[in-house]
């Protein structure tokens, strides 16, 4: 009997991988900044148009590619990062799994400009929907251009699941503004449309930060928090009892400087708030988590805004209780 199993082509892996890491034009944005942050950026720009579905552009002053490394991030897996086992517990940085660049050229027309510093011209590839069209040496300052346009062009199906341009901008939004929150030593601009909406500078104290995202009535009233223990860090600005608001949208939280959506965290600040506020309304907050990496988890999901804690117990604790103080 013939055999009815057979192995899938590359190109249709992509774009299965590509549905789990690239959900929206958010999730572009989201793993393009985390790159550009990994490569010791101090300065990032995002453009868009229509919402993201037209165009991406992040631009940055990181590290850059040379040309051999500019073709192997197209290839799944490729990855500086991570060689073994071990390092998916040692993690610094906030991409490891080598997936992100692939999965986004597979389902979109994509340009590539990188120059590293020592070297005097740049090199650009020109992608439509995986494939390498083009190739050429590029006059740019020493960073990374990455352009992504028509996202999911070729995918209809895909688009339809697409909101308005005006849903799509607030993700991306929410995107910019967590990891902007999270790196106040970085510049960030986001332009939509040509239209300014964020534009915080580099080197500012988190306070600073925050006013420059949620506004400088907020920032005031927020109070600071720090506390040593032996599970790790718990710092960040905290709001008192009488500022709170109807949605959980201003609870930022971050596990050594990744953004992060966790029941246990959350379950931690609540119950810490739970006497102080009325129900159905949430703290204002920037609240970060520095552990051991060997102490939690990130490889849980494809988005990485999930993580496992290994003693999930004694985190929610040190967090509750410093949250008390």
């Amino acid at each position: 009997m013939a055999s009815r199993i057979h192995i899938l082509p590359e190109n249709l892996c992509n774009k299965i991988a590509a549905g789990e890491v690239v959900e929206r034009p958010a999730s572009v944005v989201k793993e393009l900044v985390e790159n550009s942050l990994d490569a010791g950026a101090g300065e990032i720009s995002i453009e868009i148009e229509k919402g993201g579905r037209k165009l991406i552009r992040v631009t940055d002053d990181g590290c850059g590619m040379g040309k051999e490394d500019l073709f192997l991030c197209l290839e799944r897996h490729a990855t500086s990062k991570i060689a073994s086992d071990d390092d998916l517990f040692r993690l610094r940085t906030l991409g490891f799994r080598g997936e992100a660049l692939p999965s986004i050229a597979s389902v979109a027309r994509m340009v590539l400009r990188s120059r590293p510093a020592d070297v005097e011209e740049g090199m650009e590839l020109i992608v439509d929907c995986g494939q390498i069209r083009k190739t050429a040496s590029c006059g740019m300052a020493p960073g990374t251009v990455i352009e992504v346009r028509d996202l999911f062009y070729r995918l209809p199906a895909r688009r339809k699941f697409l909101r308005r341009d005006e849903t799509e901008l607030a993700h991306v939004g929410d995107v910019v503004t967590k990891m902007a929150l999270a790196h106040p030593g970085v510049q960030f601009r986001l332009l939509h449309q040509g239209r300014s909406l964020v534009d915080v500078r580099r080197n500012e104290n988190l306070r600073t930060r925050v006013a420059g995202l949620l506004g400088r009535q907020v920032a005031g009233q927020l109070l600071e928090l720090d506390s040593d223990g032996p599970d790790g860090r718990v710092h960040g600005l905290v709001a008192p009892p009488d500022l709170s608001r109807a949605t959980s949208g201003a609870m930022f939280t971050f596990v050594n400087g990744r953004a992060i959506r966790d029941k246990v965290v959350q379950h931690a600040v609540m119950e810490a708030y739970r006497t102080l506020l009325p129900r159905g309304r949430y703290p204002i907050l920037v609240l970060f988590l520095d552990i051991d990496p060997a102490e939690v988890d990130v490889n849980v999901h494809p988005t990485k805004h999930e993580v496992r804690f290994r003693r999930q117990g004694q985190i929610h604790d040190f967090i509750l209780a410093s949250l008390r103080q």
